[in-house]
């Protein structure tokens, strides 16, 4: 009863929500001292307390496969399936960084591709430190923009399987969101009003400002058609990478039933 997902929980991803984690990872989370102890008879609110304790992300480590707390944690709220304004708050939470790190990984696996970008994007202006657990029990550093880059790109992260993510450009070119702005660019806006002299003294002032505002709109527009035609030429790489590696697992696997065949006929023979 304890692991059963609450009886008003919604499917998500059309399954359990508890089945975005792998059974066997599942099942050692289940049997872990921390989920016995920890998790048990948890709930929305107390979940925060539990949360504000993390000192480390992760996944499982160790020969025997352990589960870190912050997978049990992140689990456990896919167990009780907390509201959405409280994953907001979570990922809003300026004070606890772990905090914030167990909202976003919560929202990369349970929302959709227009939330995921809304939510964890402003988030790259975080650069603050994370200590991550790897596969051998070692501490790593990381930061949280580099934890955030890693949930919207990365197929698998603290070795859970992320839910396909649609593609930012096929969602700008529905109008469904708008297009990216980089922090930098507001930094470099600044830098360039501070390099630019003083035209006050000069009658030319009024026709100069809206040139040079027009200038500045054009090299934003075609920054930004830079960064789509490299994401795109990323996206395209990596269909022709999958598409060689299905290839070559296709004649690996023809290769073996030959094999497999020709043992067989001598066999037969003999």
């Amino acid at each position: 009863m304890a692991n059963r997902t609450v009886k008003d929980a919604k499917s998500i991803h059309g399954t359990n929500p508890q089945y975005l984690v792998e059974k066997i990872i599942r099942s050692r989370i289940y049997d872990s001292k921390y989920w016995k102890e920890e998790c048990f008879a948890l709930t929305a609110e107390l979940l925060v307390d539990k949360a504000m304790e993390l000192r480390f992300v992760g996944g499982v480590y160790g020969g025997n496969i352990k589960p870190t707390p912050f997978l049990c944690l992140t689990l456990k709220m896919l167990q009780i399936q907390p509201e959405k304004d409280i994953v907001v708050e979570f990922i809003k939470n300026e004070e606890f960084k772990y905090v914030r790190a167990l909202g976003a990984f919560y929202m990369r696996l349970t929302g959709s591709s227009l939330d995921s970008y809304k939510y964890l994007e402003p988030l790259y202006n975080d650069n603050r430190k994370l200590r991550r657990q790897n596969r051998q029990a070692q501490f790593e550093l990381v930061h949280v923009d580099e934890f955030i880059d890693e949930l919207l790109r990365e197929e698998r992260v603290c070795d859970v399987i992320l839910p396909r993510l649609q593609k930012r450009h096929i969602l700008e070119e529905n109008n469904e969101i708008e297009a990216k702005v980089s922090a930098l660019e507001d930094d470099m806006d600044e830098e360039m009003e501070l390099e630019e002299p003083d035209l006050t003294k000069y009658h030319v002032v009024e026709n100069a400002k809206p040139k040079e505002k027009k200038e500045r709109k054009r090299e934003r527009s075609k920054s930004r058609e830079r960064h789509r035609s490299r994401s795109r030429d990323r996206d395209i790489r990596h269909k022709k990478e999958r598409r060689d590696r299905g290839r070559d697992r296709e004649r690996r696997d023809k290769d073996r039933d030959r094999e497999r065949k020709k043992k067989e006929d001598d066999r037969k023979r003999r």
